[in-house]
């Protein structure tokens, strides 16, 4: 992993504690949520629009994310698309920094 892709990797796991902070302050009966999309790229302001259920089913593996369609990078598979949104999954040394920075670790 060379030093732009583990900027990358904390940059998601810094806007996974951004989601962590609007999940605790979302209504529990919120149909849905607007999430921060959780990609590499520090200027996205992109949303995903998720229920908290789905929410928390993706957080209960620290290795995995929600972004935007597209927003995909060489270091995470794809492990799931849904309607506006993509589960990845982290590999290598960037899940083992997901792993390291999971705010419920």
């Amino acid at each position: 992993m060379n030093l732009w892709d583990e900027r990358a990797a904390r940059n998601e796991a810094l806007f996974r504690e951004v989601n962590e902070r609007i999940a605790q302050l979302a209504a529990p009966s919120a149909r849905e949520v607007g999430f921060v999309c959780e990609c590499s790229d520090e200027h996205c302001t992109d949303r995903v629009h998720l229920t908290l259920a789905t929410y928390e089913a993706i957080r209960g593996d620290a290795r995995r994310f929600v972004v935007a369609p597209g927003h995909e990078t060489s270091v995470e598979r794809i492990v799931e698309q849904g309607a506006g949104y993509t589960i990845v999954e982290k590999i290598g040394v960037a899940g083992r920094i997901s792993e390291d920075a999971d705010p419920r670790a």
